[in-house]
Parts: C-alpha cells; structure tokens; sequence
C-alpha cells in the first residue's frame, strides 16, 4: 500500500505553514515534505511532527538565493564553498527532523554556459554530499525537472539523471522521480518506473505526484495514477510518495482521491 507525504509547501496554503502540520494529520497524512525548512528553527519543526505524529519524508537542502531567481548550486562553478556549507546544514536538519531523503537541486545552466564544466562540478560536489550522508544513513536524490516549469534547469530526463547516479557509484545517492515532471518532458512513465526501480548504484529513492496538466490534483487529468499506484506497488518500492501538487480549489476538499488508499 502506498506511503503518502503531504507536501506542506504546497498543499493547505490556505493557513500559515506552522498549521499545516494539524491539517495535514486530521487528513489522515502520516508524512510530511516540503521544499525549505531553514526559516524555522529545527526544534519547532520537530515538536510539530511529534505532536501530530507525522513523519518527516523530504526536504531540499539550501538551493542558493531563491528570490534572485536560483534554483539551486550543485552544478554552478565558484559555489562549491556555499554547497558544502548547505549541506552542513541541511544534515543538522535532517538529524533532529529523522529525515532520511534529502534533495539537492542542480541549478540553472545559461545558454551560453559550458555544461561539461557544469557536469563536472556537479558530480563532484554530489560525491562529497552522498559520503557525507552516508555516515548518517541519510540518501541524497537528484530530481529532473522539467524545462517548461523551470527553464534551464540542469537536469530534465530520467535516464541522464540515472546515468549521473551510476557514474558516481555511491549506494546512498538516488533519483527523486516525480511523476509530474516525467511526464511533462519525457511521458512513458510505466516503463520507466520498471527500469529505473531497482538499479545498481542508482534507483528511485523517492517519488512525487501531481495531476498534468495543471499540476492539480493526481485524479485530475491524463495519468491513471491508480494504475501507477498499483505498479509502484508490485514493483517493491517502499518509501514515501510525495503529494507536490496545487490544490485546484481548497486542499482537504480536493482529497477524495486519498481517501481509497488510507
């Protein structure tokens, strides 16, 4: 049976994000994700998930100065002394939240920008993270996203992203594979999931939902999510899956989907 995280920066933005753990409990979540944590202090983040009884599936670690418009520095040259300081502090985090999925996201590549060079700094920098990590039981995971949400994002395909994981060969780094973004770029999802489940020095170690288009939703729209449920099922995953969607109108009204599966 599926293990469902609500994703709170997402879902219930109806109330301030400090609420939405209640919420998200009362609806029968027993998980939680969410992009950054780093406004709040760790120890309020962990009271609210022991006094909901939720556990905490996935954040991101820093991704660099978001209102500037960065989407993350893993792969961007010159930034390697900020990464490793994000992952410190995101492993603070994780240590005390029991968090054992942590995403890190790549950047931004400029048209006029060398992606070798890129590359490069990327794998090394997710060597550095994943070793570090290790020590601690806690799995890095890369995510392609796709190029029309986020334009120039470093990584949009799953096999090139698969590919990455295989080249650095380090057990505890894996692919974040959000059923959204694979299908907006690249479709054929079933298979992929099949492929990509299980591989050595690679995998999936965490899967996110959305409905496409619109981002809604997974009962709305073009993928027959209960098929996928029941695949995901069969083929032996048993993490988390990420609810990253935009409640189309309130978030627990639109949870009828849910309900099938608690």
């Amino acid at each position: 049976m599926p293990r469902f995280a609500a994703n709170l920066s997402m879902m219930y933005t109806e109330v301030p994000f400090l609420e939405r753990y209640a919420l998200a409990a009362r609806d029968g979540f027993k998980g939680v994700e969410f992009l950054f944590p780093y406004e709040f202090s760790v120890a309020q983040l962990r009271q609210l998930l022991d006094e909901h009884g939720l556990t905490q599936a996935l954040f991101n670690a820093h991704p660099g100065d978001w209102q500037a418009g960065e989407r993350g520095i893993a792969s961007l040259p010159g930034r390697e002394d900020d990464f490793k300081r994000s992952i410190a502090q995101a492993l603070d985090y994780a240590r005390v939240l029991g968090n054992r999925t942590l995403h890190i996201m790549a950047g931004l590549l400029g048209p006029d920008q060398d992606k070798e060079r890129h590359r490069a700094v990327y794998l090394r920098n997710l060597a550095y993270a994943a070793l570090l990590a290790s020590r601690e039981n806690i799995t890095i995971l890369i995510e392609p996203i796709n190029n029309r949400d986020m334009p120039g994002y470093f990584l949009n395909r799953q096999d090139e992203a698969q590919e990455i994981c295989a080249e650095i060969g380090i057990d505890n780094l894996k692919v974040q594979f959000d059923i959204y973004h694979c299908q907006m770029m690249e479709g054929n999802i079933a298979d992929k999931l099949r492929r990509d489940m299980i591989r050595p020095h690679a995998g999936i170690g965490h899967i996110q939902i959305a409905g496409v288009p619109g981002r809604h939703e997974p009962d709305i729209g073009e993928i027959n999510y209960p098929y996928l449920f029941q695949l995901i099922d069969e083929l032996g995953y048993s993490g988390w899956i990420g609810c990253e969607y935009r409640p189309r109108a309130g978030t627990s009204e639109g949870l009828s989907w849910l309900r099938p599966w608690l």
